[in-house]
């Protein structure tokens, strides 16, 4: 199953080198995080995914690459200025600050509802232009990348000679000042988007529309996330932005948080090429568009059969690439018995939890609320502990739970039991792994194994077509439940048998390649490796 608990990803992440909060030295950033060695690759293998799906196996996109910072007048024609507000209020009690949309009149720090009248919050982050800071010499970090296509419109449509419908693709960073980032990856101030602006004629956009969400659902499931997972919200009239004549969300359901929006489709209509162009009255715009002074070109399209310029509609697929990698490490993060763990050890921990139990239903520590929240996750865990006693630590991390003494010694009585039954396994589709296959030599102090090992995976890193990693940190089975964390798909073992020094001469030249899913062995040929492999991890 996926994870159940955020936490569990967090752990993971920090731990395998990931995600790190950024500047931690210093105490961090709240809403800003790096990508180490692990994640950086997680995240680039994504985005390679989706720009060959969307990009090289289509013949009807161009790619696009704006800059991040952009005249401060865009972001007036486009609204965000008066519109990309979110409301804000201040507790009096404690001095936080919250989304007014978010709390229900009530402060999530103190429960005190003597809040402040909410009022209105721009979410863009402004920088200064220039030597001299004055009225006129700011502009904005982008909050989306969206506009650096539209206003690229002209330009692309010219140099590339292309016909409606065609689109404009595009990954790049985006910044959004939120009031209260949270939820680890979910909600953040910096972050990468994957946009796809499509352009059509005006009367095919909701049938493109239909289309492209169909398109995204069969990417996602591509990608490790099934569709069975995934919610469409058809977002309502009263709720759309001003933009949209109508928007699907796609919803995944995230450990802790929820069901939340993993992307949106919209359907933007002529708005955003209507709002950036001039001699707008000409145009016979459908979307309410502020009047535009400043713009020196019409964004149209000249439609050869009609013999008139269009603006055209715009269908709009959006997904952040810290949302999608998150959703793709809860989906494939699992928690496994390996092996039967002997009855009386396990009652032992059945009985240490009880006791825990019974501990905190009698403490006066804690809240009521701390309190029913660790009696009910301890109750699930008893109805299947052998399946779920890897969940104990993050029963034990609940708010409360460590002023419960006896949860020292359940930890005692779980954690070497974890430790010898259990792996942890992130079963991420082999393309997206930050690494595709490690390489072990069974004996790391003798020379003929060693040298073999490092010279398969000199073979198999060749030119870049998988990353490769040789490890001798450890006994095999340690390194193999290392690369079952991170995802790795294939471990390859060079011993005895491969240098013709074992009990079976057939065996020479051959390694045993191990599968992290199944964690089947197979002995296969060193020549034959990489077509062995080639199939399996493109999968």
């Amino acid at each position: 199953m996926p994870a159940t608990s955020l936490d569990q990803i967090v752990a993971l992440a920090k731990r395998r080198g990931f995600i790190f909060p950024s500047s931690e030295i210093y105490g961090g950033l709240q809403g800003v995080y790096d990508y180490g060695p692990l994640g950086v690759e997680l995240k680039n293998n994504i985005i390679a995914d989706w720009w060959r799906t969307n990009v090289y196996e289509r013949d009807d996109m161009e790619g696009l690459d704006a800059a991040i910072l952009m005249n401060r007048l865009v972001w007036k024609y486009s609204g965000h200025e008066e519109t990309f507000n979110d409301p804000l209020v201040d507790c009096r009690n404690c001095k936080m600050r919250w989304r007014a949309d978010h709390i229900q009149g009530v402060c999530p720090n103190c429960g005190s509802r003597d809040l402040t009248e909410p009022r209105p919050f721009n979410m863009m982050f402004r920088t200064q232009i220039g030597p001299v800071a004055d009225s006129g010499s700011f502009a904005y970090l982008r909050p989306e990348t969206a506009q650096g296509i539209f206003v690229n419109f002209a330009n692309v449509l010219t140099t590339s000679a292309r016909k409606l419908p065609f689109g404009i693709a595009q990954v790049g960073k985006a910044f959004r000042n939120e009031i209260n980032p949270r939820n680890f990856l979910f909600r953040v101030r910096e972050f990468e988007q994957m946009e796809i602006e499509y352009f059509v004629m005006p009367g095919t956009d909701e049938e493109w529309h239909q289309r492209w969400l169909e398109a995204r659902l069969a990417w996602w499931e591509q990608i490790g996330i099934p569709r069975s997972r995934i919610t469409i919200y058809d977002v309502p009239t009263a709720e759309l932005a001003h933009y949209s004549k109508r928007t699907f969300d796609l919803m995944y359901e995230y450990p802790n948080i929820g069901v939340q929006e993993i992307e949106g489709i919209a359907n933007r209509t002529d708005y955003d090429l209507g709002s950036h162009s001039k001699d707008q009255a000409q145009l016979n715009l459908t979307a309410r568009v502020n009047h535009n002074e400043d713009s020196i070109a019409r964004l149209t399209y000249f439609d050869q059969a009609s013999g008139r310029h269009v603006v055209p509609y715009v269908i709009e697929p959006s997904a952040g690439v810290g949302r999608c990698m998150l959703a793709v490490m809860c989906e494939g993060y699992a928690e496994e018995l390996t092996k039967a763990i002997p009855g009386e050890k396990l009652a032992a921990v059945g009985e240490a939890l009880n006791a825990f139990l019974k501990s905190v239903g009698r403490s006066e520590k804690l809240s009521g609320e701390a309190r029913d929240a660790i009696l009910a996750r301890g109750e699930e865990l008893t109805q299947a502990l052998a399946e779920r006693l890897p969940e104990v630590e993050q029963l034990l991390a609940m708010p409360g739970a460590d002023q419960i003494e006896l949860g020292k010694k359940l930890r005692g009585q779980a954690q070497p039991l974890i430790d010898e039954h259990y792996r942890t396994v992130l079963r991420l589709k082999p393309r997206l792994a930050p690494i595709k296959v490690a390489v072990f030599p069974l004996k790391r102090n003798h020379e003929e194994i060693v040298a073999t090992a490092k010279a398969v995976r000199r073979q198999l890193q060749a030119g870049g077509r998988m990353r490769t990693i040789y490890d001798d940190t450890g006994a095999i089975g340690k390194l193999y439940r290392r690369q079952d964390e991170i995802g790795t798909p294939f471990c390859i073992t060079v011993d005895f048998d491969t240098i013709g020094q074992g009990k079976d001469p057939a065996l020479a030249g051959t390694v045993t390649v191990r599968d992290r899913d199944t964690m089947a062995q197979e002995r296969v040929p060193i020549a034959e490796l990489e077509a062995y492999l080639r199939d399996r991890v493109n999968a």
